[in-house]
């Protein structure tokens, strides 16, 4: 993507920082957010940053080509805990974004949705699995997608809703604001680094399709260059086990910290998840580059220095 003028909601987060970061070196980039998860420290000077929230009536979306809508409520425990406002800001405020880029013009959106809605699973889930909403977080994301229909079929946009799969990418990037909502893969990093035992639910035989933001990012990109439409997965069709992330952190630090293991405290679980992205693939052609192991690696990376 190159020469247009794009909005990035939650630009200040996560995922949203590293999607601002990279656009901007080829394109004029605003990224909005409330500050909730995010912090204007993730984002490069020349992304022009703008404190609201996805709820407001005055969004800059003037002259916008494209809207990238990752602001949310990004996590289970976060949603269930503050339903009502989890709910106004993943589905009022989706609408809101969309409604007001498109009344000033943008007709081509991708957004976030999650791989949560296809529960449990060890073999890889394509997109038209039937999915079902078990908690507030799923619900919401549920409701994106057919905002994004009605959005599509009313008004001929194009909306992409992408279901990403575990992604990650450790404190020395943009994850350490996040704290207790950062990946796994992070958190377990940080506190293996720093001799502490990371806590694991179960017995740590559980798996995530581990995706490295810069693939996800890449996704994001192409998803807006080919204009798609309708629902697609970002995730690397591989799985490895929290026991087998750990090994793979102490391997990479030369540390020798154990887990501990604790009974599960969430009502609704997701034990397994693995992607299958051939849609995204042949759609766009897009591949995963970043193997786990050089994930890990890159993750460790800081805590070596």
């Amino acid at each position: 993507m190159q020469n247009k003028r794009v909005l990035v909601t939650g630009g200040a987060g996560f995922i949203g920082s590293n999607l601002a970061n990279h656009l901007a070196a080829d394109n004029d980039v605003v990224a909005v957010d409330d500050l909730h998860l995010g912090t204007p420290e993730n984002l490069d000077s020349d992304v022009e940053f703008v404190d609201a929230s996805v709820l407001d009536d005055d969004l800059p979306t003037e002259g916008v080509d494209v809207l990238f809508h990752l602001a949310a409520y990004s996590s289970y425990t976060m949603a269930e805990e503050h339903k009502r406002e989890a709910t106004r800001v993943n589905v009022e405020g989706f609408v809101n974004a969309v409604e007001q880029a498109r009344e000033d013009g943008c007709d081509t959106v991708v957004y976030a949705s999650t791989s949560s809605i296809y529960g449990s699973r060890t073999e890889p889930s394509p997109e038209d699995l039937p999915v079902e909403a078990r908690t507030c977080y799923e619900a919401s994301k549920l409701a994106r997608e057919q905002y994004g229909e009605y959005f599509h079929h009313h008004y001929e946009m194009t909306l992409a809703g992408l279901r990403f799969f575990s992604v990650y990418q450790g404190y020395g990037g943009a994850e350490e604001h996040k704290g207790e909502y950062a990946n796994t893969v992070a958190q377990f990093t940080d506190k293996i680094a720093n001799g502490e035992a990371p806590e694991v639910f179960g017995d740590g035989t559980q798996t995530r399709d581990f995706t490295h933001v810069d693939d996800i990012v890449r996704g994001i990109e192409l998803a807006a260059d080919h204009r798609l439409q309708g629902i697609y997965n970002l995730g690397t069709g591989e799985s490895y086990t929290f026991n087998e992330m750990i090994e793979m952190i102490n391997a990479e630090l030369g540390t020798d910290v154990d887990p501990e293991y604790v009974e599960n405290p969430l009502d609704v679980y997701v034990h397994d998840t693995m992607a299958d992205a051939t849609k995204m693939r042949e759609a766009t052609g897009w591949e995963p580059e970043i193997p786990f192991e050089e994930g890990v690696a890159r993750v460790c990376a800081p805590y070596k220095q």
